[in-house]
């Protein structure tokens, strides 16, 4: 199979890259900041994934919610429209999203892949993102749409950047604790996208099906390195980030109903034991 990957230098894309050529797959990885010249080099695949996006934990200003927006909006309309005009369209499109989809609401009751859209700035624009891969449906294509929570992994993603305070012994809570983190281990990330990649369509929650609560989540870390986690974030630091503190004072309790519906089952559905898979090498 010939894969396109657009976006294949960041994390998750780095590690898609390495399990498709593991199994033998062809990879083409080309950049949205050229929609042109991406659409020249997807053709002929047998499925394009865009993974592309630029960073949302940043502080948010005008100038960062349009890199946000036109790197997931206007880039790949662009690159659509552009690969209309190529010939020998790929037959899948697997576009990356988030649980952003849902809002960031303080609340007990679960998300799957049906509930409605949140009424936030990154709700609003996972939609408008979304809409983006159908346009994919509309030239002929297989579509999906992943939906990606907290992705756990060494390298890259959340725990990269926890890694070193909890560490420290200075990990702890952020705000009260009490939103929910619905995270997912990067070996199971790169298998739903890979499920998706080999059929499966339509929307898919790629989170793991036991979200945990930030404050859970911080016991889980601290005893996966074997460190007090007793200091909660302090309030200056999520302010730093602005409007953009939602992403680490809000949160989801999402499920992956339709993902596993669809096939496909999870290799890490316990936070304890994916911690412990990722970190072994800090075991005493």
């Amino acid at each position: 199979m010939r894969v396109t990957i657009l976006g294949g230098s960041g994390f998750i894309g780095r590690h898609l890259g390495a399990a498709l050529r593991a199994r033998g797959d062809a990879v083409i990885e080309s950049s949205l900041r050229d929609p042109a010249a991406a659409a020249e080099a997807s053709a002929g695949s047998d499925v394009v994934v865009n993974l592309a996006g630029a960073p949302v934990a940043v502080r948010w200003t005008d100038a960062s919610k349009r890199a946000m927006t036109v790197s997931r909006v206007d880039a790949p309309h662009a690159y659509l429209d552009a690969l209309a005009g190529v010939g020998n369209l790929p037959g899948a499109y697997v576009s990356g999203s988030a649980v952003g989809y849902y809002g960031y609401r303080r609340t007990n009751v679960p998300f799957d892949e049906v509930s409605p859209a949140g009424d936030d700035f990154l709700a609003r624009l996972c939609v408008a993102w979304e809409a983006e891969a159908d346009r994919a449906g509309a030239l002929g294509m297989r579509v999906a749409k992943i939906r990606t929570g907290l992705v756990l992994g060494r390298d890259g993603g959340v725990l990269a950047k926890l890694l070193p305070l909890f560490r420290l012994g200075l990990g702890g809570v952020i705000a009260t604790g009490d939103q929910w983190n619905s995270w997912i281990h990067i070996d199971d990330e790169i298998g739903i996208v890979l499920h998706a990649i080999d059929g499966a369509a339509g929307v898919l929650n790629a989170t793991a099906p036991n979200p945990v609560t930030n404050r859970d989540f911080t016991r889980a870390l601290g005893r996966a390195v074997h460190r007090p986690a007793i200091f909660p974030v302090p309030f200056a630091a999520t302010l730093m980030l602005g409007e953009g503190a939602t992403v680490l004072t809000g949160g989801q309790r999402v499920l992956p109903r339709r993902t596993e519906e669809s096939g496909y089952v999870f290799r890490h559905p316990s936070l304890d034991e994916a911690l412990s898979s990722l970190l072994r090498a800090d075991r005493p």
